[in-house]
């Protein structure tokens, strides 16, 4: 590590496999019915270019490259891009790279950040360069799909503490909102040792992401609130999954 480098948060807890042992029972059935969902709802033609922002270790890349699509995930985290590539293809690659920063200019058909893969950052500059990223990705009249919590809503019903065993491993996870970021403190022993680990999402509201988008020729075109690509209603969607042409 470089002397003086801050490493961030999700640096560290995106690369440890503690995360994909307390996330492991995810609903990947409901994922992919979402990805259905979408690929019809965008009409996505066979061999369009699509990047996956955020992909973790790629599966819902995986899914939609078996839809005939073109894709190409990226991700901070080596550990999880090294398992992705392992599925590799012709026309599905994957790269280690920092949101932030553009990846391909002009590229891509489509560009997708599902599953709360944003928020990440403390300050606004870095969310705005995302974005813009995004933005200089995109062939023009291109497609963003941002999936997001619904910020209002996780905050009405936060949970402040809850205890989840997993695989012999007791996580005990505390909640709260702090500087308009929801924390998750999570802490457990393994083997003897202490370990603790924090999330922190930044509480974005429809508002803020139509700042930003506005900001970098986006143009948002359609609001859902769930999976099944119902309306987004402010109070009570669990979601806020935003379409966006680039103008």
């Amino acid at each position: 590590m470089t002397e003086g480098k801050h490493t961030e948060w999700f640096e560290c807890w995106f690369d440890s496999s503690y995360y994909h042992i307390l996330y492991k029972n995810r609903d990947f059935t409901e994922a992919e019915l979402f990805i259905d969902k979408l690929f019809q709802f965008l009409k996505l033609e066979k061999k369009c270019r699509v990047l996956d922002l955020g992909c973790g270790k790629g599966r819902h890349s995986i899914y939609l490259n078996k839809k005939g699509v073109d894709v190409t995930g990226i991700d901070l985290s080596p550990k999880s891009i090294d398992c992705a590539k392992t599925e590799e293809n012709d026309t599905l690659h994957f790269y280690v790279h920092d949101m932030r920063k553009l990846f391909r200019s002009n590229y891509y058909d489509v560009v997708l950040n599902l599953f709360t893969s944003f928020g990440y950052f403390e300050n606004q500059r870095d969310d705005n360069a995302t974005i813009k990223a995004v933005s200089q990705a995109l062939k023009p009249g291109g497609i963003f799909v941002l999936d997001f919590m619904n910020s209002k809503k996780i905050i009405k019903d936060l949970v402040a503490q809850e205890n989840k065993t997993i695989e012999g491993i007791e996580f005990k996870i505390s909640k709260k909102v702090e500087n308009n970021f929801i924390v998750k403190q999570i802490n457990f022993t393994d083997k003897g040792k202490d370990h603790s680990f924090q999330e922190r999402v930044k509480a974005l509201t429809l508002n803020d992401f139509e700042k930003y988008f506005k900001a970098n020729k986006l143009k948002i075109v359609h609001l859902s609130g769930n999976y099944q690509l119902d309306p987004f209603d402010e109070l009570n969607s669990d979601r806020l999954i935003i379409v966006a042409r680039k103008e």
